[in-house]
Formats: structure tokens, C-alpha cells, sequence
């Protein structure tokens, strides 16, 4: 079953103090990772805290190809991903394939991934189940994931894999933090 598209919309205030839509739509910023078969729906990103709410600037769309799984520095991230079941092909990766890719913006303390999706980022993270199931695995347990279900994660080591047969959706807002 594949999920719908993301209808996006973002409000603000106009120069006459009047409360108006700046965007209602299908959200245009969609990334379809070539490494994993997630496909990633960017609905707004903040580059400070506290955060910047000012102008009709689509701020996803400025983020475009500039943010990777974290946000920037004192900033945020709200964003859709859709994981699909995982199939053979993640047998074929190096247990360290998303965890590099995080880079300079993972916590220096952790255990080694024991998962190619696993990863860590220094931010809080609220994760809400939208659609489906998933298994978060963690150094050495996981947790089932259901639709309706909330997860707050604090810097953890984690990969999100779907053993299931449908589509999971789980919307994400990660904040920066310090180290933990």
C-alpha cells in the first residue's frame, strides 16, 4: 500500500499584523536517499534557537540539498520519512554505512553500529508513528514501534528497520543538543 502524498501548511503573519497561509500543498521537498530506500519529506527546517518566524521564506526549500539527516547548529528539523520494508540488499552493507554519513554532527561517545542503518546524531528527537510498524534497534535490544506510537530519543545509537510488509511514515522533529 503506498502512502499519500504530505500536504504542507505553513501560516505566518503579513506585514498588517493579519494571520495568512503562506503554503498549502503537496510539499514539493522530497529526497529520495540513493544509499537506502527511505524517502524523506522536508516540511521545515530553523537555523537558531530562539527561531527565526519572520518573512514568507519557505525555509525547507532553502535547506534543500544542504541538510543531511541532522539539523543545522541551534537549529531544527521537521521532516516525514516513509521506510519501506527492508529488503536483501542491507545484508550487503558495512555495519558503519549511515553512521559515516552522519559525520562531524554524531556524539563522540557510543558503541560501534551493530546495523548498516544505525546511526546517532546530537539532538533530541521526537518520532511520531504515523502509519505501520517498525523495530528501532538499539546497541543491544530494540523496541516495536506501532502506528500512534511516540518515541523521545536523546542522542541514542539507532537504525530503523521495517521487517514488516507495509510502508512505515514516521514524522520527526529533531532539535540540537549538546553532548550527552
Amino acid at each position: 500500500m503506498p502512502l499519500n502524498n504530505v500536504r504542507r501548511v505553513v501560516t505566518s503573519v503579513d506585514a498588517n499584523d493579519k494571520a495568512v497561509v503562506l503554503f498549502d500543498g503537496n510539499n514539493p521537498h522530497t529526497v529520495k536517499r540513493p544509499d537506502r530506500p527511505t524517502t524523506s519529506h522536508l516540511l521545515w527546517v530553523t537555523g537558531e534557537t530562539p527561531a527565526d518566524i519572520s518573512g514568507p521564506s519557505d525555509r525547507a526549500a532553502l535547506a534543500m540539498g544542504k541538510i543531511g539527516i541532522a539539523p543545522p547548529a541551534s537549529g531544527s528539523v521537521f521532516r516525514i520519512v516513509d521506510f519501506p520494508p527492508v529488503g536483501p540488499e542491507v545484508d550487503k552493507l558495512d555495519n558503519n554505512h549511515l553512521h559515516h554519513q552522519i559525520g562531524d554532527h554524531a556524539p563522540s561517545r557510543g558503541l560501534p553500529p551493530r546495523h548498516p542503518y544505525m546511526h546517532r546524531t546530537l539532538t533530541i528527537d521526537y518520532a511520531i508513528v504515523m502509519n505501520g510498524e517498525i523495530d528501532m534497534l538499539l546497541d543491544d535490544s530494540e523496541i516495536h514501534l506501532k502506528a500512534g506510537d511516540v518515541l523521545i530519543q536523546q542522542g541514542t545509537n539507532h537504525a530503523w528497520v521495517n521487517r514488516g510488509k507495509e510502508p512505515c511514515r514516521i514524522a520527526f522533529i529533531l532539535i540540537d543538543s549538546k553532548e550527552p
